[in-house]
Order: C-alpha cells, then sequence, then structure tokens
C-alpha cells in the first residue's frame, strides 16, 4: 500500500516530503483492517495479526479470538492497537497541505475521516464479537465531513492579496 500511496503522491507532482504522512496512514489502515477481521482471520484462516508479546504481556491467548466476545486481556491489547493508530493518524495530518492535486487531498482527508471514525468504533466495540464497520449512509457522510474539512482548510490557508483601501 506504502508503494501504490507513494506513486499517486508522484504522479500527482507531489513531493516526497509527504511521503511520511502518506505512511503513517496507509500503516493505520492497516492496523485498523486487521483489528476489524481479527477474529475471522483466525477462525478461517487460523492467522493472528496481533503483537504476541502484548497478548502474553496482558495475559490474552490466541484461542480467545475464538471466543464469542472478546475477554478483559484482549481488550487491552486492542486499545494499545488503537493507542498507535491514533498516534499514526495524527502523523497523517500533514498529508493533505503537502498535496498539489486538490483531488488528492480531498480523497485523502475522506479516507483519514474514515480512519479515525473507524478507530473510535473499534475502540467502543469488540470485534470478536462482531464485525466493527461503518454503514454505507456513514461512509459517505464521514468521507463527505472530511473533504469539507479539507476544502475549509484551503480556503483558510489561501493567499490573500491586501484589498487596496481597506
Amino acid at each position: 500500500m506504502f508503494l501504490f500511496y507513494r506513486f499517486l503522491i508522484d504522479l500527482h507532482g507531489g513531493p516526497d516530503s509527504a511521503w511520511p504522512a502518506a505512511d503513517a496512514l496507509c500503516n493505520a489502515l492497516q492496523v485498523i483492517n486487521h483489528l476489524q477481521d481479527c477474529a475471522d482471520d483466525y477462525r478461517n484462516l487460523d492467522r493472528v495479526y496481533l503483537p504476541g508479546d502484548w497478548m502474553a504481556a496482558e495475559g490474552a491467548a490466541v484461542e480467545d479470538l475464538a471466543l464469542d466476545a472478546m475477554p478483559p486481556g484482549l481488550q487491552r491489547v486492542k486499545d494499545h492497537c488503537l493507542d498507535g493508530v491514533d498516534a499514526l493518524l495524527r502523523d497523517a495530518r500533514p498529508l493533505m497541505p503537502a498535496l498539489r492535486s486538490r483531488r488528492l487531498a480531498w480523497e485523502s482527508a475522506a479516507i483519514l475521516a474514515l480512519a479515525h471514525s473507524l478507530s473510535k468504533r473499534l475502540r467502543a466495540g469488540d470485534p470478536v464479537a462482531t464485525r466493527i464497520e461503518l454503514s454505507k449512509p456513514r461512509a459517505a457522510l464521514t468521507a463527505g465531513r472530511g473533504v469539507l474539512g479539507e476544502l475549509g482548510r484551503a480556503w483558510m490557508m489561501r493567499p490573500r492579496t491586501p484589498t487596496p483601501g481597506v
């Protein structure tokens, strides 16, 4: 995913200095996806993408992913992962102002808003009991809010010419 986003930045004439923010967004999305799918990945693919050392420290076992609900130790591991996601999302904020393409900035703002919303829902929910996702209307509203926020930011940061006599 990193290379694809970097390719988009390069394709749209963006600077290499935008790469760290793009990488942070991609990393956050990857962790969110792993948390959303943690139970299904274990049950159907026998794969676990949660940090084993964190699980051991919290008294969580891989087999907890097969339960009907997340036990407290696994909940703490999830919360620790989401603390990292939230830090990555903060690191991703400089992405939109760094992009030269307004459309790519709008898309990135929508993705960032969706990631924030999913992080909040994952923190409040139990991805072992049920898949945490956004409904289509909620996703559209959240993405739209992200785009509007970016439009507002860009408008506030636009170059201004002084008005004579004012």
